[in-house]
């Protein structure tokens, strides 16, 4: 199997002031083509250390993808060091990128100034990828030390526009081995607890395949069953006969047989049976809304969504009754209830989803920072149902509106399927 190394170059990672998620981008291309990429490296701006981690890299994988370094200042030296150990004797214009330096600085309404031009020169080592979508060229240097590299800008709207182009030119010149993946999301279960439930499965898996638990926030857990080394035709039937074991081990708490997400999992139902929804949020602050609407097509089916914050929104626009929050509080299930009451009714939709609860930093005995309450109104009645989480305001929030698409998630498939 053909290993990989992935490096980062610039002291704006090693010192917190933005966070790396090239390498993850990066790592999962590179192993969904059957690459194993065997360690991530970060690198300050210094030439020297930029030097020997790159060489000794190159020395241990057969590929080293970089980003960053290649910007237009003083502190992008990353050009010089790979210039200095592919033993290349200068630099030469690449016509491609320089045009599209013209054309992104003409398009921004910028002055194209010489310390830009430079951006266009490139080792006489290097072949060049024309980076679209900014100013600095992808850079591949072979034969170094036994390895492949390849230097990416370090923006990452650049650097993951670049990966398709990176990977074809991989899958071109690399022989590779084969993986065979999928993908299982699940939510409503803490990963112990999941483990523990599915131990005897994993234990009774192929020496060849593996399960991986990736959990998220907002997404739950993604189960990953991969088969390493194996030819689809052969060994696909084997991993699908597991798929088909896994699943009924999970039963209700399977939403995609796919990498997916809650949101797309409730639009595709909704779609699929012409009915529509609605949300009313308050401690979520739209946030399920936006979820929602994230996914391409949303307005097939979702009608809108009210963010009652105040008190007064709640029962001036949704028609919560003034007694109910005064008898039961604002954070209530009767609250919750009519709500989604309110919102269905205002919209006309088939199904509506509420949130009111505390999200951080204040909170009491009776509902501490992190209570939620989550109602749910359709063809079925309405429903409502708590939780309680122990986090910072924001993960509180995406919390919230996880569990409220669960819940909602649930509720839709009872009502559609009746399971």
């Amino acid at each position: 199997m053909r290993t990989a190394s992935i490096c980062t170059i610039g002291d704006e990672i090693l010192i917190g002031q933005i966070v790396d998620t090239n390498s993850s981008h990066f790592a999962r291309a590179l192993e969904e083509a059957g690459i194993k990429v065997s360690r991530m490296v970060s690198i300050p701006d210094n030439a020297s250390e930029i030097e020997s981690v790159l060489i000794r890299e190159l020395s241990n994988n057969d590929i080293v993808i970089t980003s960053g370094g290649l910007g237009p200042t003083k502190d992008d030296i990353t050009k010089a060091v790979l210039a200095k150990i592919s033993g290349s004797k200068g630099y030469v214009e690449h016509p491609g990128q320089l045009e599209m330096v013209h054309r992104i600085l003409s398009s921004r309404g910028l002055d194209v100034l010489p310390i830009n031009l430079a951006q266009a020169m490139v080792p006489d080592k290097a072949e060049v990828i024309v980076n679209r979508l900014g100013t600095a060229p992808v850079m591949v240097f072979r034969d170094i030390c036994g390895g492949t590299l390849y230097s990416l800008p370090g923006v990452p709207f650049e650097a993951v526009g670049a990966m398709p182009a990176v990977m074809d030119d991989i899958k071109k010149h690399q022989e590779l081995g084969n993986i065979l993946h999928r993908s299982l999301m699940v939510y409503g279960i803490a990963e112990s607890a999941l483990s523990e439930k599915l131990a005897p499965w994993e234990d009774a898996l192929p020496s060849d395949m593996h399960l991986a638990y990736l959990p998220d926030t907002l997404t739950g857990i993604r189960l990953r069953v991969s088969l390493y080394g194996g030819d689809e035709s052969k060994d696909l039937p084997r991993l699908e006969s597991e798929i088909i074991k896994l699943k009924a081990l999970l039963g209700s708490l399977l939403y995609a047989d796919e990498d997916s997400n809650l949101e797309s999992a409730i639009g595709k139902m909704l779609r699929e049976a012409g009915k529509t929804l609605s949300a009313a949020e308050s401690c979520t602050g739209g946030e399920i809304a936006h979820l929602i609407t994230s996914v391409a097509g949303s307005s097939a089916y979702f009608l809108g969504s009210v963010t009652s914050y105040a008190v007064s929104v709640k029962e001036s626009v949704l028609g919560v009754p003034a007694d109910t929050v005064d008898r039961f509080g604002v954070v209530s299930s009767e609250v919750a209830a009519a709500m989604a009451e309110g919102v269905r009714k205002l919209t006309g939709s088939d199904f509506a989803v509420s949130t009111t609860g505390l999200a951080g930093p204040g909170g009491d005995d009776e509902n501490p920072v992190g209570t939620v309450w989550i109602g749910i109104s359709g063809p079925l009645g309405t429903r409502t149902v708590k939780y309680r989480y122990s986090n910072d305001r924001k993960r509180n929030i995406e919390r919230f509106a996880a569990s409220a698409l669960n819940a909602l998630r649930l509720y839709i498939q009872e009502a559609l399927f009746g399971a």
